[in-house]
C-alpha cells in the first residue's frame, strides 16, 4: 500500500487510517511489524513509530491460503559476505506484490539463509527466470542498487521466439515505451526514446530461434514488447502481441507448464567495493 498521510503523524497511525487495515488495531500491528511482516519497497523492516512520509510504499505479509506454492527451486549461483546471487525460476516473484507475498525469492532467501537484511538489487519480472542479485549487508545495498540506477550493469537475456533469418545480424530497435498504472500491457507511442534493445538471432533449433537480447534500457515490458514489435513474440507470452488469458491463468491452477520463454542469461558489473569484474551466467535454457 501507499501511505497518503504526511510526517504529523507515525507509520503506525497512518497505516491505520487505511480502510484496509482499520480493522487490525494497533497492537496486531505492532506484532506483525515485530514477525518482520511489514516491510518497505526493498523489503526492509518497517519502524511503526517513525514519522510517516507520503507516497512511500510499504508491503504488509498477509495470510493467503489460496497462494499457490512455485515448485521450482532458487539455486544460489554466487555468495560472499555481501551479496548473493541466485537463478530465479518462472512464475516466482523478486519480491512481495499483490497477491504473490511467501512465494517470491526474497522470502524464501530470507528464510533459507535466516537473515532479515537480505534486499534485492535490481528485479526481474515474475515470468521472467534467471541472474538475480541480492545484498546480504544494509551497509552495502546501495552501492550494488546504485549499478543497476545508473545503468552500470550489463545484461544480456536469452529468448525463444519464431525464426527471423534477418535478425542473425544484429537489430537496435528503439522507441518510446509507456504503461499506465492499473494496465497490463506497455505500449509504443510517439515521443523521445527512452527504449533501447539489441536483437540477435543466435541460434535456430526445431522449437524455434534462440535470440540475444542485450537492454540498453530498462522499461516494464521492454524485451517482450521489443520483440512483438519486431514480428517475433516471444514464445508463451500472454500479453505480447494480444492478451492470452488462459496462459496467464494457468499457474494460478497449479500449472506451470507454459513459462515465458525468457531468461536473464548474463549479468556483468564491476564490484563497487573492490574493482573486481564479476560476470554471473544462468543455467536455465529457454529450449527446455
Amino acid at each position: 500500500m501507499v501511505l497518503r498521510s504526511g510526517p504529523e503523524c507515525t507509520v503506525a497511525e497512518a497505516l491505520l487510517a487505511s480502510p484496509s487495515l482499520a480493522d487490525l488495531g494497533i497492537e496486531e500491528l505492532h506484532a506483525r511489524a515485530a514477525a518482520g511482516e511489514i516491510v518497505d519497497a526493498d523489503g526492509q523492516p518497517v519502524d511503526l513509530d517513525a514519522p510517516s512520509r507520503v507516497n512511500v510504499s510499504l508491503y504488509l505479509y498477509r495470510d493467503l491460503p489460496d497462494e499457490v506454492p512455485i515448485p521450482f527451486d532458487v539455486p544460489v549461483l554466487y555468495r560472499d559476505e555481501n551479496i548473493v546471487v541466485v537463478d530465479k525460476p518462472h512464475f516466482l516473484s523478486t519480491m512481495p506484490r499483490g497477491r504473490h507475498v511467501t512465494q517470491t525469492a526474497l522470502v524464501r532467501l530470507r528464510r533459507e539463509l535466516g537473515s532479515d537484511t537480505i534486499s534485492p538489487a535490481h528485479r526481474l519480472d515474475r515470468l521472467t527466470a534467471g541472474v538475480l542479485l541480492f545484498t546480504l549487508r544494509p551497509e552495502v545495498r546501495a552501492a550494488y542498487q546504485d549499478l543497476f540506477a545508473s545503468r552500470l550493469a550489463r545484461k544480456e537475456y536469452r529468448a525463444l521466439a519464431p525464426v527471423d533469418e534477418r535478425l542473425t545480424e544484429t537489430v537496435t530497435v528503439r522507441d518510446r515505451i509507456e504503461k499506465t498504472a492499473g494496465d497490463l500491457r506497455a505500449r509504443v507511442v510517439d515521443g523521445p526514446v527512452n527504449a533501447i534493445s539489441d536483437v540477435t538471432l543466435v541460434e535456430q533449433t526445431d522449437r524455434g530461434g534462440v535470440y540475444r537480447l542485450v537492454p540498453h534500457t530498462g522499461r516494464t515490458h521492454q524485451l517482450r514488447l521489443h520483440m512483438s514489435s519486431l514480428g517475433v513474440p516471444i514464445v508463451d507470452d500472454p500479453l505480447y502481441p494480444d492478451v492470452r488469458p488462459e496462459l496467464a491463468e494457468r499457474a494460478d491452477h497449479g500449472d506451470f507448464s507454459s513459462p515465458l520463454r525468457l531468461v536473464a542469461h548474463a549479468l556483468e558489473f564491476t564490484d563497487p567495493l573492490d574493482g573486481t569484474e564479476r560476470r554471473f551466467v544462468s543455467r536455465r535454457s529457454v529450449v527446455s
